[in-house]
């Protein structure tokens, strides 16, 4: 080696991600085509089925036709409100989850579905609200006020826990439940306006409808994506966490204030869904472990994914008819919810 001449270090590799981190990666595409492929599906089954090729068409070419109509006024509408209620529901359940440390959680659980209908319920019957766009501001007030509730009841004085939120949210179901059946046994136009809404589907939901909770659940989605790291350090516990930095009592109002974004708005628009905010969480842990991040990021994704795919379900069970979506899930959801019980490992999730 000559002498003076500089030795140029030797360049470093870029670090390599993870092959869990790959893994998550990978999944999330998969997740998204499928995403993409029950979008297009929906959009294309129905009573009158429409050729991929004609859909892309008319998609850009709104041409006048029978198909072009059924595409742009009735299945792209019902599609774009399904993808935003699976969403929100997923997202939903997954933080209710994590709030509640109960892998068995769903947005039920603390009353915010019957809270929905409870305002539901009380417009039909006394205010004569008989339109699903008229139904979105009495539900959304009914799960906003039902989680404000269970909120600072769970707490009874104290910082909230997940165990007192959960006892505080299954008093208020027991109470609420009791008030809607109190108002529909007595008032049989109630009962008929209200059980068409109560299924839980995503037809018949016009433009405007979906208009109105567009904002609620994007700024819930919003919300929900910044909570991933807070979430992980509330999951060793209130003091592991704000050894970490983290505020468990400022986490869980965050989260409930997305829950109420969230579920009070797809709520108000389709009706109560079960079990997609218990399952799409658990098919999410599948791929990503314990890191609420991934969690909620599939979430966004795997929720639209279970709720369209039941909804295309539902249209080719009983052709020409159709079952609505509600019904499709708590099928599917029923047997889940089995299976994730006997699990012997089920604190482990």
């Amino acid at each position: 080696m000559t002498s003076g001449t500089a030795v140029r270090p030797e360049p470093h590799a870029p670090p390599q991600p993870s092959p869990r981190t790959t893994r998550r990666w990978t999944g999330l595409a998969i997740a998204t085509a499928a995403l993409i492929v029950t979008a297009a599906l929906s959009i294309a089954v129905g009573s009158r089925t429409i050729g991929l090729g004609t859909v892309w068409h008319v998609l850009w070419h709104d041409d006048g036709s029978l198909s072009a109509v059924i595409v742009h006024e009735l299945r792209l509408p019902r599609t774009v409100l399904g993808i935003a209620v699976g969403a929100a529901l997923g997202l939903a359940g997954t933080l209710m989850q994590a709030l509640t440390r109960n892998p068995l959680a769903e947005p039920g659980l603390l009353g915010v579905s019957l809270g929905a209908s409870t305002g539901v319920v009380l417009a039909i019957a006394f205010l004569g609200v008989g339109s699903a766009t008229g139904y979105v501001w009495f539900a959304f007030a009914g799960a906003a006020l039902t989680s404000l509730a269970v909120f600072f009841l769970g707490g009874a004085g104290k910082a909230p826990t997940p165990e007192r939120q959960v006892l505080a949210g299954i008093s208020f179901t027991s109470v609420l439940g009791a008030i809607v059946w109190a108002v529909l046994v007595t008032r049989r136009e109630t009962f008929d306006r209200y059980r068409h809404w109560d299924v839980g589907s995503l037809a018949d939901r016009d433009t405007s409808t979906i208009v109105q909770v567009l904002p609620f659940i994007a700024a819930g989605v919003l919300l929900a994506l910044t909570l991933g790291r807070q979430l992980n350090a509330l999951g060793l516990g209130d003091e592991s966490a704000t050894s970490m930095g983290a505020r468990p009592i400022r986490v869980r109002l965050l989260g409930m204030l997305a829950i109420t974004l969230l579920c009070g708005a797809a709520t108000a628009a389709s009706g109560p869904i079960g079990f997609l905010g218990l399952a799409v969480p658990y098919a999410a842990r599948l791929f990503t472990g314990s890191d609420h991040r991934w969690i909620l990021a599939y979430s966004v994704v795997l929720g639209p994914v279970l709720l369209l795919a039941s909804d295309v379900l539902g249209r080719v069970l009983v052709a020409p008819a159709e079952l609505p979506v509600g019904v499709v899930t708590a099928f599917l959801g029923a047997p889940l919810f089995i299976a994730i019980c006997r699990r012997r490992r089920l604190s482990a999730l």
